[in-house]
């Protein structure tokens, strides 16, 4: 069974093209939920018109489906609260000189 941590690893791998930052630093995923083999992640976009936001949340099953134990991986999109650069991590803040 794949437990949280490994979700996170695999979320760490998909990338948000325009921005070429993975979607986990940036902030966008505000849950994740691991029940036996079923993953749910409640994701966000850094916009609601974001042009790339269907491969994002391809990328993003794909990257969950290919862990060892996980048979399902349902993404919510939620808009609430609205991202925004706060809620990136400290170490991407850091990077891009927002600290």
């Amino acid at each position: 069974m794949a437990t949280k941590e490994d979700v996170i690893t695999a979320l760490e791998t998909v990338v948000d093209p325009e921005l070429n930052l993975d979607i986990w630093n940036l902030g966008l995923i505000y849950n994740v939920e691991v029940a036996e083999s079923k993953v749910n992640i409640d994701l966000t976009l850094t916009s609601p018109m974001c042009p790339v936001g269907p491969l994002i949340v391809t990328n993003t099953k794909e990257a969950v489906n290919a862990l060892d134990g996980v048979a399902e991986t349902n993404i919510e999109l939620v808009w609430d609260p609205p991202w925004d650069m706060e809620m990136m991590s400290d170490d991407l803040k850091f990077m891009l000189g927002k600290m």
